[in-house]
């Protein structure tokens, strides 16, 4: 009885342990979604920014109508990818077998994939944002991308690259400027609750 009740008790543990790391998931992707959301929202104020009242508001409602449901039910899509395959995989004909066999492999490898390109995307698109708020920088970052193309054989090449590279850049610089102000906050803080 005592070598079942072991494998019982570190069942119920594991099961703990995939609760918890499902919440982190799932955490992360709700932040990465908001954080996304916003960008989105600021890149649309911006086009719309000499628009009239009615105007701002309706493109606003629409975008974000079609953000949530379009971006929040694709990530559900995907989270959801290898409980399809799962489901695809109980299924009698062959076919419905090998498809969902082919989900289930290839989900962990996408979520995988995910999880590379989504923070270089955000700082990318940020930087972004960052950038044309600011006319100076973004002259720049113009100027260099206009003198880039003049380079003999791939100058095309990296005037189209130029610009992503570097708001990129400056987004990683804006990002690692913000964490350093949060981290020293939050030190501050912990020292005065700590007094």
């Amino acid at each position: 009885h005592q070598p079942h009740a072991d494998r019982a008790k570190a069942l119920k543990i594991r099961q703990v342990e995939m609760v918890a790391f499902e919440k982190d998931k799932i955490k992360g992707a709700v932040r990465t979604d908001f954080i996304l959301s916003a960008e989105i929202i600021a890149i649309t104020l911006g086009a719309v920014a000499t628009g009239t009242f009615t105007e701002q508001v309706v493109v606003l409602s629409g975008i974000a109508l079609l953000m949530t449901v379009g971006v929040y039910g694709l990530v559900a899509g995907i989270v959801k990818l290898d409980d399809l395959g799962l489901y695809l995989t109980q299924k009698a004909s062959a076919a419905g077998k090998a498809i969902g066999a082919g989900i289930v492999r290839a989900a962990p490898v996408l979520m995988k994939t995910l999880s590379i390109g989504r923070p270089p995307s955000m700082f990318m698109v940020g930087g972004s944002i960052l950038t044309h708020g600011i006319p100076v920088v973004a002259h720049t970052i113009e100027g260099w991308a206009a003198a880039a193309g003049t380079i003999s054989g791939v100058g095309g090449v990296v005037q189209a690259i130029l610009p992503t590279v570097c708001n990129a850049l400056f987004g990683i610089v804006a990002g690692g400027l913000v964490m350093v102000v949060v981290e020293g906050v939050k030190k501050l803080f912990k020292k005065n609750k700590a007094a």
